[in-house]
């Protein structure tokens, strides 16, 4: 039973570390040349910052979805996954809109999106699991964060 549970714990940690991963590795030869393109805002971060961050973040989501996916089936638990999995596929699609495609207006939008589905994760997670929904408010900040910027961007450069 033990290897079972490490075995759903290295899978739930995997995931998102790899839909995270092939984001950056589809949109990295795109980033610092349309980067240098644009008009940024004062409180834009460096650059450096961003892998570590996400990969914090990433971390953090895969020990939440094992807490989740550890817990009795239930609707609930059903919903919770799927929120999950709308979620990561928004902060996959999020960095191929704004930095492979330039689409500047509907990055912003899909952000928002995003927001409101991680808003919805955490809920959800913190109703089968407390410690669940609490340790994804980072992912929430940096969004929000994140989505400021995203704005700022389409605002200095349309």
């Amino acid at each position: 039973m033990k290897v079972k549970k490490v075995i759903a714990f290295i899978i739930c940690l995997f995931l998102p570390l790899l839909i995270g991963g092939i984001s950056a590795r589809l949109t990295a030869a795109d980033i610092p040349i349309y980067n240098a393109l644009l008009n940024k805002p004062f409180f834009n971060p460096p650059g450096y910052l961003f892998g570590p961050v996400w990969t914090l973040l990433y971390i953090l989501m895969g020990i939440s979805l094992y807490l989740v996916w550890n817990s009795p089936q239930s609707a609930l638990r059903k919903k919770a996954l799927i929120i999950f999995t709308l979620q990561l596929a928004a902060n996959f699609l999020w960095s191929i809109l704004f930095f492979s495609f330039h689409l500047l207006f509907i990055s912003s939008i899909e952000i928002l999106i995003m927001w409101a589905l991680i808003l919805s994760m955490i809920i959800t997670f913190y109703k089968i699991k407390k410690v669940a929904g609490w340790i994804n408010i980072p992912y929430l900040l940096w969004v929000s964060f994140a989505s400021l910027l995203n704005i700022s961007f389409w605002w200095l450069n349309r």
